[in-house]
């Protein structure tokens, strides 16, 4: 039993000696002592005000007469207001202290056959462009949050859906054979995914101008848009894609083996993986059925075009087309499918989509279709929406070039993370291999830190020399932390100080220890809080918190130099516990430590 659950106990009997009254536990809360008062843990009583009958204050007082006398962990109280403050005997720190300390796997509910089974969708590129800048916060939100759930003890499924197909992949393909003169990764040197996003590039360099060709003819936007020649034959060469032209699928499918080995490099780098991946090309059809199947029923009707639609209007929505006049799928038709194949295979209990806020009206529409077409299941769809990612210069668009591709921002995050060692002395000693993995972590943990501390629903303006700072709240400065402290390990093996046994009845510890170890304790409600919040910023800001607490107890306490050997060894116990915690917290967020730095 937890210190929590034993108080939230006595509470419970308090109540009922006190007032005759029954409480349900479940009214109880407890919360940890703010900075400005005495005390460790909190009580508030306004739950409890309607058993007792009385003022706040006075309740507060009689609970803490009661549980001073009766509860064997209390070493005295105080009252604020509707607040019960406890303070904690010091040998009920040492014995918490000790509690983690043998359980390695403290903070992690652990994963059970009756564990929710939840499948968390992300990355989803297109295979018409590398992966960006706003990819990388997509993927690390993704991995981060399949983590957090599993650390709550959750069976979580990590997917990724391929965009293979689609009007955006033909003007790839269609500007490669336009103007690629055979080129290939091999004979340009560029990397695959870069190439394939080069022409995207140069198709929207050509429409663009045919557009203001038509224009100046006299025809209107709209309709220049529409009959300008290089998206017409775009979309005569996305018919011929899906009635299976033998030319048209062979071109895409070596384009796009040139985009999945470039993406490959990419993941590697980044740290992702996946239990499965999806391709649209693989599931479009499925969802191409149920939608034709709902037509026949009269769920779906045709427009004057000819496209296939099912009117949301009386939910609040609007007629959302399945399939274009020309009965090409759009991408609500593939995720139908997909979500469909998905439930059969793992027969979820929760599916989440991490997706961008661009899409929130595309995953409401998807949630009622599935639903109007008879998946009940389709309740237990959720999606994750985030912000976007801007530079100081604003939003990004692949189509026009001015994308920050994640592999050179990775690249010059490197770069940055050695310069900025270099300057600081972090690399001396270090063998060259130690070096690049040294500087690699240090700038993965940047990059993965700055994206991830903040809430997932706010925009991130991204600043690259801000977050390598190795001061403040940044990834460097939390691994600084974990390796200063693996180097307080290092220094008493190379000195041969002896270990002594630490029991839970050792109680010399100063207030600045105690509650460095309640922090640490705290380490499963942050784990707890964030699972429910879907957010590595919880876990963002705990680690910042509780690294920032360490250096100023290191700052403030000797620890080897200590010649009283329980001492030192409580103050041993309790740096490697936080350690410990650092690093459980940074793998959450994907983010490798470094031993030394």
């Amino acid at each position: 039993m937890t210190i929590e659950e034993s108080l939230k106990q006595t509470v419970v009997n308090a109540v009922k000696a006190l007032y005759d009254k029954d409480l349900n536990d479940n009214l109880v809360q407890i919360q940890k002592t703010k900075k400005e008062f005495e005390g460790d843990l909190t009580i508030v009583v306004f739950p409890i005000l309607k058993l007792s009958g009385k003022k706040p204050e006075d309740t507060a007082q009689d609970l803490g007469n009661y549980i001073s006398q009766n509860w064997a962990e209390c070493k005295k109280f105080n009252v604020v207001k509707g607040f019960l403050n406890l303070s904690l005997k010091h040998a009920v720190i040492t014995e918490m202290l000790l509690n983690i300390n043998a359980d390695e796997n403290y903070g992690f509910e652990a994963v059970t056959d009756k564990s929710k089974k939840v499948v968390v969708e992300f990355s989803s590129p297109n295979t018409n462009k590398p992966l960006h800048l706003g990819h990388l916060r997509n993927n690390f939100l993704g991995d981060s949050i399949s983590k957090i759930l599993k650390a709550g003890g959750n069976n979580v499924i990590k997917v990724n859906l391929v965009n293979d197909r689609g009007i955006h992949i033909c003007k790839s393909m269609l500007a490669w054979k336009k103007w690629g003169s055979g080129e290939t990764p091999e004979t340009s040197g560029i990397k695959g995914d870069h190439l394939i996003g080069k022409y995207y590039v140069e198709f929207d360099k050509h429409y663009k101008q045919e557009i203001k060709d038509l224009m100046a003819q006299g025809m209107s936007e709209d309709e220049a848009k529409q009959k300008a020649p290089s998206i017409v034959e775009a979309h005569k060469m996305l018919q011929a894609w899906e009635s299976g032209d033998e030319e048209t699928v062979n071109l895409w499918k070596t384009m796009n083996s040139w985009v999945y080995d470039g993406f490959d490099v990419t993941y590697k780098l980044m740290g992702i993986t996946f239990d499965k991946i999806y391709h649209e090309s693989e599931t479009y059809l499925e969802g191409k059925q149920y939608v034709l199947d709902a037509l026949q029923k009269g769920i779906c009707q045709k427009d004057e075009t000819g496209a296939t639609f099912i009117d949301l209007t009386a939910d609040g929505l609007d007629k959302k087309i399945l399939l274009r006049g020309d009965g090409t799928t759009v991408y609500m038709t593939q995720d139908l499918g997909t979500a469909a194949l998905r439930h059969r295979e793992f027969n979820f209990d929760e599916h989440i989509y991490v997706v961008g806020n661009e899409q929130d009206y595309h995953f409401k529409a998807l949630k009622l279709v599935l639903k109007k077409l008879g998946f009940a299941w389709g309740e237990n769809i959720k999606h994750f929406s985030y912000g976007m990612v801007e530079l100081p210069n604003g939003k990004m668009k692949s189509r026009e070039g001015t994308v920050v591709d994640a592999d050179d921002l990775i690249a010059e995050m490197t770069e940055t993370a050695r310069k900025t060692s270099e300057e600081l002395g972090k690399l001396n000693e270090m063998t060259k291999e130690e070096q690049d993995n040294t500087v690699f972590t240090i700038a993965m943990a940047a990059l993965k830190y700055f994206i991830l501390k903040v809430d997932p629903k706010k925009t991130i303006l991204f600043n690259p020399a801000e977050s390598i700072d190795f001061n403040g709240n940044t990834g460097p400065f939390v691994l600084y932390t974990y390796a200063r402290i693996r180097s307080i390990f290092r220094k008493l093996t190379e000195k041969g100080i002896s270990r002594s046994e630490l029991t839970k009845d050792f109680e010399d510890i100063s207030e600045v220890e105690s509650n460095l170890v309640q922090s640490v304790a705290n380490f499963k409600n942050a784990v707890s809080e964030a699972c429910k919040m879907c957010s590595p910023a919880q876990i963002a800001n705990y680690v910042y918190d509780l690294s920032k607490q360490f250096n100023q107890f290191y700052h403030d306490f000797s620890i080897l130099g200590e010649e009283d050997g329980l001492k030192r060894e409580f103050r041993l116990v309790l740096a490697e516990n936080v350690g410990r915690t650092i690093k459980k917290c940074l793998n959450l967020m994907g983010i490798n430590v470094l031993e030394k730095m």
